[in-house]
């Protein structure tokens, strides 16, 4: 049974001193010097009564702007999705949210086979061989995935496309901070795709690894074939950092011939929040699976034959000789996996792949409906965001449409000077048409 509140009265207070042998609170802190503590009261408000003090959080809480309130436009990595209402159920169970690492298997099963789950869910998306059992974030699972090609390699260039996630490009190259001769070469774009001329141009027998995202940070659907046929014959790994829901409809990645596909499974069953926690997702091929960053959960048999779940390959500094390590990540995301596996296992195949259509569809309407009202559109295929040009500050626009009751899209201006007045936005399932028509009529009105 679970408690929301423990009072503690000062009988309580006494006893538990009492019981260590301390005649007050401030005697349990005697080692520490007098002359560092803190002589005065707190400058914090005198407490309030409870009534008072939940009304007054309430009227804090109620000035947020939250998708119950607003429809929202915006996405850049984290989108608002139909999450099956049997995710919460079955993740507010206690045995799975105050679940820790699955060391000893034969009382983990449970969370051993939600891992597994995972795992199998998330080869069937990418066409890959193995997947791992999550990682924090789709970003720290692509900079791993970039370590491991230089590992795997032992060569130092890792080319990347500026049409990335602009914040997987800040954390590659902080992980190169700590790296000797590890070189980034970041390759540019021509209109919101990357530039495959310059791509083939930078690929030499030095490169490591060539990755791009696909949809990309912009929207746009990159040409993994050409980039693949660009790559083979250089021995370089191919990384790709993918959306896992558009995969539900776009060919993956493990089809065109990727090394390593990586991506952040929000999409499936994991709510906006503010940004966090996510859930990363890293699959690679067999050949490339001894390396592979974090943990892989492998089913097996137990003497008598039966069904079981073990800790398969954990190729991290805390099980084995640091030098051998392939990563020092200490975890992984396992309740935000078990949403993601919940979400996409409740979906099903045609679920994922009906619910891809209509983010392609109603992100396809959106762009009609803003070339109807004479905005600049940047042309590329997508599947469900794209970038519209505005005549005024993407700031500006944003703040008038939130008191309309939208949450507009990314101010790319943020990320680019040469993406000013440009808006990243994105359409997902959940809006309604009426809901598109009216966003892009007020945003034609704050354009004028």
């Amino acid at each position: 049974m679970s408690h929301r509140y423990i009072p503690l009265t000062e009988q309580d207070k006494n006893e538990m001193l009492n019981s260590i042998g301390a005649k007050s609170i401030s005697e349990l802190f005697d080692d520490i010097p007098t002359d560092i503590l803190l002589k005065r009261k707190l400058n914090i408000a005198e407490s309030e009564a409870e009534t008072i003090l939940l009304r007054r959080l309430n009227r804090l809480a109620a000035k947020n702007t939250t998708k119950e309130t607003h429809a929202t436009f915006l996405g850049a990595g984290v989108y608002d999705h139909y999450t099956p209402a049997v995710v919460d159920a079955m993740i507010s169970r206690s045995e799975f949210y105050t679940a820790y690492t699955p060391y000893q298997p034969e009382i983990s099963q449970g969370e051993l086979q939600a891992i597994f789950e995972f795992q199998t869910l998330i080869c069937e998306l990418t066409d890959m061989d193995v997947a791992n059992s999550s990682m924090y974030d789709g970003m720290t699972s692509f900079a791993e995935a970039c370590i491991l090609a230089l590992s795997h390699t032992k060569k130092n260039k890792i080319v990347v496309s500026s049409g990335l996630h602009y914040q997987a490009l800040q954390i590659l190259h902080t992980y190169a901070k700590t790296r000797d001769e590890f070189e980034i070469i970041e390759v540019d774009l021509k209109g919101t795709i990357t530039d495959l001329e310059k791509l083939e141009q930078l690929i030499d027998d030095n490169t490591a690894a060539v990755a791009v995202q696909y949809p990309n940070f912009y929207g746009s659907i990159e040409d993994l074939e050409q980039i693949n046929n660009y790559i083979k014959d250089k021995k370089a790994l191919f990384i790709v950092y993918a959306n896992p829901l558009s995969l539900g409809l776009l060919t993956p990645p493990g089809t065109f011939g990727a090394d390593i596909v990586v991506g952040d499974t929000q999409p499936f069953g994991i709510p906006t929040q503010f940004g966090g926690p996510h859930c990363g997702y890293f699959a690679t091929t067999k050949k490339l699976m001894r390396k592979v960053p974090g943990r892989l959960v492998g089913q097996t048999q137990d003497d008598e034959g039966n069904r079981g779940f073990v800790l398969t390959l954990q190729a991290r500094e805390q099980h084995i000789r640091r030098d051998k390590a392939t990563s020092n990540i200490c975890s992984n995301q396992a309740l935000n996996a078990l949403a993601s596996s919940i979400a996409m296992s409740a979906l099903g195949k045609q679920g994922i792949y009906e619910i891809a259509v209509q983010n392609l569809k109603n992100a396809n309407y959106a762009k009609n409906k803003f070339e109807e009202h004479g905005f600049e559109v940047l042309k590329a295929q997508s599947f469900n965001e794209f970038v519209v040009k505005f005549n005024q500050p993407i700031k500006n626009i944003n703040l008038k449409l939130a008191e309309y009751g939208y949450i507009g899209g990314f101010d790319l201006g943020e990320v680019s000077d040469d993406f000013k007045n440009h808006m990243l936005v994105a359409v997902t399932e959940l809006r309604s048409k009426d809901e598109i028509d009216d966003f892009v009529t007020k945003a034609g009105e704050l354009n004028d």
